[in-house]
């Protein structure tokens, strides 16, 4: 940042002192909570924490120091606002993989083709009458096929926990639990699962993430002398 980018020492002190503001605010709001989810805490807990981001922010900017919080990322979700009592849920869950050994991934789906015929004649798409040699052999050949005959044979969890035994290296993950005033029509999203997600109405989520590790590099790095340096931002849950 250059120097006329810098902010002030009174900006600073400013920041410091709306971080004190929503700090009384949030004690505030906790003392006079109606509800284990009253809306009010959680809105003030995110105007504290918006205020200790921006004097965080400020203060490295000018005087190159860190404070000791462990600030919620800007990708948190919002203050719940959903049903007091939930009636139904809906449980979203994304895990993201990347194929690192494709010939083993292959292997896997032929073998599961050989031993049965109708999982390569599903993933390949072949119609009725097809021959089912053609579509094994497709099967063992194209990574397209294979993640179908995979993820048509075992169910989401299974694969999770063999990730390493079908080719697959984990990624991020995320499950996000839902309420709902009723539950869904049979059929009725279907064909946009995920277009109804309100984060507004997420009762709890459980992310797993490589940025959340923070393991050092080496043995060798413990016989060095650490830098001070500026924390990584982690989106933090809120538990209640």
């Amino acid at each position: 940042m250059s120097d006329a980018a810098q902010p002030s020492a009174a900006e600073v002190r400013a920041a410091a002192e709306a971080v004190k503001t929503a700090l009384d605010r949030h004690l505030d709001a906790v003392e006079r909570r109606s509800g284990q989810d009253d809306p009010a805490v959680y809105a003030a807990f995110d105007e504290l924490a918006a205020a200790a981001e921006v004097y965080d922010e400020l203060l490295y900017d000018t005087y190159d120091e860190v404070t000791p919080f462990e600030i919620p990322g800007s990708d948190s979700l919002p203050a719940y606002a959903g049903p007091e009592e939930p009636s139904a849920l809906s449980v979203l869950i994304r895990r993201d993989y990347t194929v690192a050994e494709p010939q083993r991934l292959l292997h896997q789906a032929q073998r599961i083709a050989d031993l049965d015929p109708d999982a390569a004649d599903e993933a390949v798409g072949n119609g009725a009458g097809a021959d089912r040699a053609d579509a094994a052999a497709v099967v063992g050949s194209s990574v397209h096929a294979a993640l179908g005959v995979l993820f048509g044979e075992f169910e989401p969890d299974e694969i999770a926990s063999r990730h390493k035994e079908f080719g697959l290296e984990e990624g991020d993950s995320t499950l996000w639990v839902a309420a709902a005033d009723e539950p869904a029509e049979p059929g009725d999203w279907l064909s946009a699962p995920f277009d109804q997600a309100d984060p507004q109405r997420v009762v709890c989520r459980f992310d797993v993430s490589a940025v959340f590790d923070e393991e050092l590099d080496g043995d060798d790095d413990l016989l060095e002398p650490l830098d001070r340096e500026r924390p990584n931002r982690e989106p933090l849950d809120r538990e209640r």
